[in-house]
């Protein structure tokens, strides 16, 4: 209340710096990465572009009735840098830093960047937790085989994780999916990896609280990574992304359904594929700002196991 929010330094919702506290129980960490996309790029910008629309957020958020920032020391991390013309290398620079950042129980909340983070990042996690749950929200599967012979892109990192062993694949479930596949042959094949789907159109046929249910059930106890492509939400929604999908879901739905999840054991969550120079008034870091802080919020109300 001492300075005013477009004044003062952009970290995300105002938060101190992660070397201004000794320690961090949540650490918010940008990926300014975007060079696994395959169609449009520019979320290399995301990070910044959330952060800066974060100056809104407040300390208290009535849907769950807690003030996040209050009860768990939440730090900006700054932002992983890692090369922009190696992928190789880039994803074993991200695995290393977050890996490090979790050192002595600190759980991240990132910000991409595209969605080859995503890899790395379970990677850190099931060193930590074992095979994780995975809610994945996102208009597309993110289960292809390779691009143009390239086997770490935005469009794959769920099947390296289930090869790597990094998935609980008893308890993985896309959400929002909609739009055209490659082929005929995706879906079988995405069955065979352990996912379950949820599409747009179950969103808006079944109603929030059916599939909060069906995810409860689907994850029961078990811990939790959730990753959100921005562009599960329409293009209404969130006009600046790479891969824009018609028919999504709306910001309301996706925030209402991750308020329903408090109850899971959520260790650790991303939030991609944010590239600002599509989006129009910050609509869509906007969107990713305030659902950074209810992903952020849900982690304060898990205590780690």
């Amino acid at each position: 209340m001492r300075v005013p929010r477009y004044a003062g330094p952009a970290t995300f919702a105002r938060l101190p710096r992660l070397d201004q506290v000794s320690h961090a129980d949540i650490a918010i960490v940008g990926v300014p990465f975007d060079s696994g996309v395959s169609y449009r790029p520019g979320a290399r910008f995301g990070p910044t572009a959330v952060r800066e629309a974060s100056r809104l957020l407040r300390p208290y958020h009535p849907g769950l009735d807690v003030a996040p920032f209050a009860v768990a020391q939440v730090a900006d991390a700054g932002d992983i840098a890692c090369n922009p013309f190696n992928i190789d290398e880039a994803v074993e620079t991200i695995q290393d830093a977050a890996a490090s950042l979790m050192v002595g129980g600190t759980r991240l909340i990132t910000i991409g960047g595209d969605h080859t983070i995503a890899l790395p990042l379970l990677r850190a996690v099931a060193r930590e937790h074992g095979p994780v749950a995975l809610l994945h929200f996102d208009a597309h599967l993110d289960t292809w085989d390779t691009y143009f012979g390239a086997a770490y892109t935005h469009g794959t990192p769920f099947r390296r994780a289930v090869e790597e062993g990094l998935l609980d694949t008893e308890a993985l479930t896309h959400v929002g999916t909609r739009g055209s596949l490659y082929s005929k042959n995706d879906l079988p094949e995405d069955r065979r990896l352990g996912f379950g789907v949820i599409t747009s159109a179950d969103v808006m046929r079944r109603g929030v609280d059916e599939i909060i249910d069906a995810l409860h059930q689907r994850v029961g106890r078990r811990p939790l990574y959730i990753s959100i492509d921005i562009d599960v939400l329409d293009p209404a929604h969130a006009p600046g992304t790479g891969t824009p999908e018609a028919g999504g879901l709306t910001s309301r739905e996706l925030l209402e359904i991750l308020r329903g999840l408090a109850t899971t054991q959520l260790v650790a969550a991303d939030i991609v594929e944010v590239a600002p120079a599509y989006d129009h008034a910050e609509i869509t870091a906007i969107a990713a700002s305030h659902i950074t802080y209810d992903l952020t919020t849900l982690l304060t109300l898990t205590r780690p196991s």
